[in-house]
């Protein structure tokens, strides 16, 4: 058997693998990391109190859940390769700072017409603070855990982060309940304990003396913002404007300058060679589509249920519950499975269950009844658990050079990016046939066209609330009418979420079809010392080894 030598001291700190510094060091990052993941969910359960206080407009509302999404998918990669450069232990603590002060600045925005700008701009900087904290905390709990141990470490990591987002909704609708603005403030007792942690943990620090790529910075974040601004803006300005394709077009056009650009740098930002080790590109391409749900689903299944079902805050977060009962649970088991067979089986099991899940969930969400539903929502969110940690686990051990930090800025510049396009995109077509629907059925029972049509755009953009709040008031006969028609509206906005859901379903399923590509290689040596992957065609020993030193997996 295998043993990997002993790592050489650091002066920076005690020598990693000391069982009490990995214990203190790996809690340090969940607390740390933790944050992240909450504010990925709680503000979608705070939305109908932030828009009512702020007077914010609904396209506004949706920015500030996507400006965290992608300032994290912009600057994910210039995290890792400056948590390389810098330090691991030095960029978590500057992400950690940065990400609780701008979280007590979003949570003091002032009223009045500079509300909403204040808020997407700060959430923002939250995702920049997020961006440098979390592929420098996961090098570290890299750094610290030997390889033959990494696996169930990495997916306690993933798993345990990732269900956190579960704490998000509960959180939010308890907080809510007092004030929204402590949706944000939580984060600071968070923080303090992370940071007490890390410096307990005594990490060693590591970093490489390499330049950082400021152009590939810059094109990759142009390149995501102008995308994303596009499908964003797509359900506003219309899939026939110019401006709509100008920002998607361009967007992708600069990405594709940005990939052949890092091609032909000597210290490029992204090393994209590692992509040609297809277990590599496999794991990257199922988190993609995965994400494309897994952060999206929080927002429109919380949508849902406080606008078709009439649900308040709290009880929309204890709807969201089933998703993540499924999840926690089948994220240990997608750990197990790593360790044991590698990563391709729990991302089989994983995309396929998750299809399913969705399909199923979809068809129910007509029913109008939350309990009829939540074995599809916890089938869901098991699909999601499976795959989650394997896949990101996997592709993290895949690494040029043991340079964790840069590898981890793909893996997640990918996630966040899927989630910023699958919360645009699902939206654009939330809002449209939200509209159609709304339309049918006001004009239906004699409300006139234009009155109809302010309604059912009303109704689309105001993605968030319960209507009974919300009612229109007055005597006249169209108020009446429209009053009277409530019930039906809830019924078309649940036919227009069935739209949204079964578009997951087909993600996790496009997500199967990448999955079954994997070479069903797994990691059994440290990248740190060993030579660096080759690609997937390379011959195969006797014992069933490529000829890499990883072992093939059926």
């Amino acid at each position: 058997m295998r043993t990997d030598p002993p790592p050489a001291p650091d002066p920076a700190g005690p020598p990693a693998g000391g069982g009490a510094h990995q214990k203190l060091a790996l809690a340090a990052m969940l607390f740390a990391v933790s944050m992240t993941f909450i504010d990925q969910t709680i503000v979608a359960v705070a939305a109908p109190s932030i828009i009512d206080e702020l007077g914010l407009s609904s396209s506004g509302m949706q920015w500030v859940v996507n400006a965290y999404l992608l300032a994290l998918a912009a600057f994910f990669a210039l995290g890792g390769r400056l948590a390389d450069i810098v330090g691991h232990r030095r960029v978590m603590i500057i992400g950690t700072l940065l990400f609780v002060i701008s979280s007590v600045l979003c949570g003091c925005v002032p009223r009045g017409d500079f509300a909403q700008t204040w808020l997407i701009i700060f959430r923002a900087t939250q995702g920049l603070g997020a961006a440098l904290m979390f592929p420098a905390a996961l090098a570290v709990v890299i750094a610290v855990f030997p390889v033959e141990r990494r696996g169930r470490a990495l997916a306690l990591f993933f798993g345990l982060s990732g269900a956190l987002t579960a704490v998000g909704p509960l959180l939010g609708g308890w907080l809510t309940a007092w004030t929204w603005r402590a949706i944000f403030w939580v984060n600071v007792p968070i923080a303090v304990i992370a940071l007490v942690l890390a410096v307990m943990a005594h990490i060693p620090e590591s970093r490489r003396r390499e330049k950082l790529d400021v152009p590939g910075a810059v094109l990759v974040a142009v390149g995501m913002g102008l995308s994303v601004l596009g499908f964003q803006q797509a359900s506003a300005w219309g899939w026939s404007s110019i401006a709509t394709w100008v920002c998607i077009v361009g967007g992708l056009v600069v990405l594709a300058l940005f990939c052949r650009y890092e091609l032909g740098v000597a210290q490029p930002l992204i090393k994209l060679r590692v992509f040609r080790d297809r277990a590599f590109t496999v794991d990257t391409l199922v988190l993609f589509f995965a994400m494309l749900a897994f952060v999206p689903v929080f927002f429109f299944a919380s949508v849902y249920a406080q606008v078709s079902l009439s649900a308040s805050p709290n009880q929309a977060a204890l709807y969201l519950l089933y998703f993540f009962i499924g999840f926690g649970i089948a994220s240990q088991w997608g750990g197990r499975i790593l360790d044991r067979r590698g990563a391709r089986p729990a991302m089989k099991i994983g995309t396929a269950l998750g299809a399913i899940g969705f399909a199923l969930w979809a068809n129910k969400l007509t029913d109008l009844s939350m309990h009829d539903q939540w074995p599809y929502a916890a089938l869901a969110g098991a699909g999601i658990g499976f795959l989650l940690a394997p896949a990101s686990t996997d592709a993290v051990n895949r690494s040029i050079g043991a340079s964790y930090g840069e590898v981890t800025g793909i893996t997640q510049t990918v996630r966040n990016y899927a989630a910023a396009v699958g919360i645009a995109v699902f939206g654009t077509i939330l809002t449209h046939v939200t509209t159609d629907r709304v339309v049918e059925t006001l004009t239906a029972k004699g409300v006139p066209a234009g009155a109809a049509n302010d309604a059912a755009r009303s109704v689309a953009e105001a993605v968030t609330g319960n209507p009974d709040a919300q009612e229109p008031t007055g005597s006249g006969p169209v108020a009446t009418l429209m009053r009277d028609s409530m019930d039906a509206v809830r019924m078309d906005f649940a036919e227009a979420n069935q739209w949204v859901f079964y578009g997951m379903a087909i993600a996790l399923a496009i997500g199967y079809l990448c999955a079954i590509r994997h070479p069903g290689t797994r990691v059994t040596a440290d990248p740190a010392t060993e030579p660096p992957s080759q690609p997937e065609h390379d011959g195969r020993k006797a014992d069933g080894r490529k000829a890499d030193g990883r072992k093939a997996d059926g």
